[in-house]
């Protein structure tokens, strides 16, 4: 696998909002739910977690889309690319889009979510799947796990 500590950098598809980090990522996921699926147009939703004071966004102004809802979703306004999300309670946290990511291909999920959900012909390479999301309990464990 390649290392995904070296790798700082991201942007949208046309390139008008840039982004970097100055961290390796907490844990990385696939999420299966339907909500994902729609707006990436696909199976499921490849995401890395960051703190929240290693992300900063270098170009561009990203805009609010998906549900508009307490968990905000950011999108390129140019062409759409689903960037990064900053969940609901969780501002110290940001969950950025592995596939917008520099060599994304290093970037492979270490759990996934709302299998509940999946589309039946998929399957990841993910250490741990959940039915929903992990219990608030298992995520030091799950954190720790990823770390090593």
């Amino acid at each position: 696998m390649v290392d995904i500590t070296s790798f700082k950098r991201g942007r949208c598809r046309c390139g008008q909002v840039q982004f970097e980090v100055s961290s390796k990522p907490l844990i990385t996921m696939a999420c299966h739910c339907t909500g994902c699926q729609q707006m990436t147009s696909s199976a499921f939703s490849l995401s890395a977690l960051y703190p929240s004071e290693s992300f900063k966004i270098t170009l561009g102004s990203p805009v609010i889309g998906g549900l508009h809802g307490a968990t905000r979703h950011y999108f390129c306004g140019h062409c759409m690319s689903w960037l990064f999300t900053r969940p609901e309670g969780l501002d110290d946290f940001v969950n950025i889009r592995a596939s917008l990511m520099e060599d994304a291909q290093a970037f492979s999920p270490f759990i996934e979510t709302y299998t509940d959900e999946k589309l039946p012909w998929v399957t990841t390479p993910a250490t741990y799947s959940f039915s929903k999301f992990p219990p608030p309990e298992q995520f030091p464990a799950l954190l720790a796990e990823f770390a090593k």
